[in-house]
């Protein structure tokens, strides 16, 4: 890698980790200087006060809004790196007009979020949580189980990218019928039939969500679609808590419509409402489907060396933009 021109200033948002040790690392490697926020993602004006107060050359961020305004408070900054993959906490459009590169890490956690979404199904399918909530309160009742043969159903993915052909791919190991829906329907898919959503959602005894949160698909799942489910179906969200509208999920719970729902993620978290909570239908785990100790590792390292490449004028590897009067990346992927 080329020396940096000069030394720079990485400011560092949030963290969910317990330190910022992989991060630092890399940058101060490279000869820059690494300032760190606070560990829980601050609020858009807190993390404006920290770029104006740093002006920093590059932006690290996980979880903390990094807006058009703090986009526009170091005038020497160069890139804003995302800890993830989703983009909907950066203000992309902004850094776009003001030569800003916006990266991220696309496959980081391609195999555990699709063993998330894998094991939420087999998890409902064999009755785990609920056997396991009965059996610690003290009930013993086997023949009370409501259990499913994963092979005789269908099973319909919601987004063909790279964590949904990884789901497929697991799914299929168990014999289910698998339909797929994505904007790209794939060509040449051995196994896999694509459809349009409505069909999917009508034909799928589980529909499990793979695709990132725009304004196009807040709500992706509301009141209506989980009307065309067959009855106790099952949904499963490990993408954005945005795509579906928990309320009508509480309600197709409540009235039977829904057997089960498997999130990760939800449109209010950390907060979980109450009326979710309460169904023993509800499958909750607290956004960890990314998460291993391997991913993790990956991902901070990654993102890092993005930050690391563009101070160094080099390409980034995975870009979410053309920036202004600036060539595209290789990894362009606006």
């Amino acid at each position: 890698m080329k020396p940096p021109s000069r030394p720079g200033t990485v400011l560092l948002t949030d963290h969910a980790w317990p330190d910022d040790s992989v991060e630092r690392a890399v940058v101060e490697e490279a000869g820059h200087t690494l300032v760190t926020g606070p560990a829980e993602p601050a609020s858009a004006e807190a993390i404006e006060e920290l770029v104006a107060e740093h002006r920093p050359d590059g932006i690290l961020t996980c979880w903390a809004p990094v807006s058009a305004t703090a986009i526009g408070a170091s005038p020497r900054l160069r890139i804003v790196a995302r800890l993830g993959v989703g983009l909907d906490n950066i203000a992309v459009d902004a850094a776009t007009g003001r030569g800003v590169w916006v990266t991220n890490v696309p496959d980081y956690c391609v195999e555990e979020v699709s063993d998330h979404a894998v094991g939420m199904v087999l998890a409902w399918t064999r009755g785990l949580a609920v056997a396991d909530r009965e059996v610690r309160a003290g009930h013993w009742n086997p023949a009370g189980a409501r259990l499913r043969r994963l092979s005789t159903l269908t099973c319909g993915v919601v987004g063909y990218g790279r964590i949904g052909r990884a789901t497929v791919r697991k799914l299929g190991a168990f014999g289910c019928r698998i339909l797929v829906h994505d904007p790209y329907p794939p060509k040449d898919a051995p196994g896999v039939e694509p459809v349009g959503l409505e069909e999917l959602l009508r034909r799928s005894d589980v529909v499990i969500l793979h695709v990132p949160l725009t304004p196009g698909t807040q709500h992706l799942i509301g009141a209506e679609q989980l009307a065309l489910m067959p009855p106790g179906g099952l949904l499963v969200n490990v993408s954005r808590g945005g795509l579906v509208d928990t309320d009508a999920v509480i309600k197709a719970l409540g009235n039977g419509h829904l057997d089960g729902a498997a999130l990760d993620v939800l449109e209010t978290e950390p907060h979980v409402p109450a009326g979710l909570s309460d169904q023993p239908g509800a499958l909750l785990t607290p956004h960890i489907a990314f998460s291993s100790d391997a991913s993790v590792t990956e991902l901070r390292r990654r993102a890092a060396e993005e930050v690391v490449r563009i101070l160094a004028g080099e390409a980034p590897a995975h870009a979410c933009n053309t920036p202004r009067g600036l060539p595209a990346g290789p990894g362009d992927g606006r």
